[in-house]
């Protein structure tokens, strides 16, 4: 009996330990999306800060396709030992399943850690003849379905919030989904769209490029101190797209929330926040003892969008 609890004991000392030391290797850091989008950009950034924090490296990886659904409707495949990690978007994983066309359900994506927000953004090129949103506006008034609004996948934050638009503006568009950021921004710096529906960090990497013509943010964004808002422009809009990390389902709660307190030191350092700040990232903090109420809450908030979408009725 007593070699037994000795036995048990230990075994509990080991567990103890390995948790405290967490990571004591490289993470495995999936990406849905092509890299030089939002979310990659903020999986590199997380990574400088990780090695310095821990000494271990964020392997990241991209694997675009679907709209992110290739990476999302896989994860559960992966090994559930915390050092494999994805990369997971609001309002995606919340509107791609009511579709139907996807390999997961909402309730398959064991997120653990929420850290940011990219606020909505119509950006065009700078040589655009829509010097202001009422000319975009207008324009689409008289030209209803003929004027081109490009965004990051279907069934995503772009495309939601170009729905959202149309419905507050009285407008239609054509949406033309690209895979990712990147991908729209050579879509729209080569013209091949009219506009695009994206964020704030899109307009700050191609501030010299693009021309904001509304933000989704409460006052002036301090970066676009000349850009309105869209509630200067009479639309009660104040929305973006939400990034977090996910693990298989089938993870440990305490191995997750292992994962949740690494992302949540990242996100903490003072280094890390003055990087999304500049990058026009907002930053949230939702560690995972709070993930369960913030999805009940965003997935009641995107059941409009999902009208708009005609994913429900």
């Amino acid at each position: 009996m007593f070699k037994r609890f000795v036995s048990v004991a230990a075994a509990t000392l080991v567990t103890a330990t390995a948790f405290a030391q967490f990571p004591d290797k490289n993470v495995n850091y999936i990406i849905p999306f092509p890299a030089g989008g939002e979310s990659d950009v903020a999986a590199r950034q997380q990574g400088i800060i990780a090695k310095k924090l821990t000494g271990k490296d964020f392997i990241v990886v991209n694997k675009a396709g679907a709209g992110g659904a290739l990476v999302w409707g896989t994860l559960n495949r992966e090994p559930a030992d915390g050092y494999t990690v994805a990369g997971i978007n609001l309002p995606h994983i919340v509107l791609q399943p009511m579709e139907g066309n996807v390999q997961y359900k909402t309730e398959d994506m064991a997120s653990v850690y929420w850290f940011h927000f990219t606020p909505d953004a119509i950006v065009v090129p700078n040589e655009s003849k829509y010097k202001t949103l009422a000319d975009l506006i207008a324009d689409a008034k008289a030209n209803p379905s003929k004027i081109n609004m490009g965004g990051s996948a279907l069934n995503s934050a772009n495309h939601a919030a170009t729905a959202r638009f149309e419905s507050l503006a009285g407008v239609k568009f054509t949406y033309v989904p690209f895979k990712g950021t990147a991908d729209m921004a050579t879509a729209i710096l080569g013209k091949h769209v009219d506009a695009a529906m994206s964020y704030t960090t899109f307009a700050i990497a191609q501030k010299e490029k693009v021309r904001v013509l509304a933000v989704a943010t409460d006052k002036r964004h301090p970066l676009f101190p000349n850009v309105p808002t869209f509630k200067e422009a009479g639309f009660n809009w104040v929305d973006g797209a939400y990034r977090g990390v996910a693990v298989p389902k089938s993870t440990p709660d305490a191995v997750k929330k292992q994962v949740s307190d690494l992302f949540q030191r990242i996100n903490n350092d003072e280094t890390m926040k003055k990087q999304m700040a500049d990058g026009g990232f907002e930053w949230i903090d939702v560690p995972f003892e709070r993930v369960p109420a913030f999805m009940q809450e965003r997935t009641k908030a995107y059941g409009e969008a999902a009208k708009l979408l005609g994913l429900v009725k």
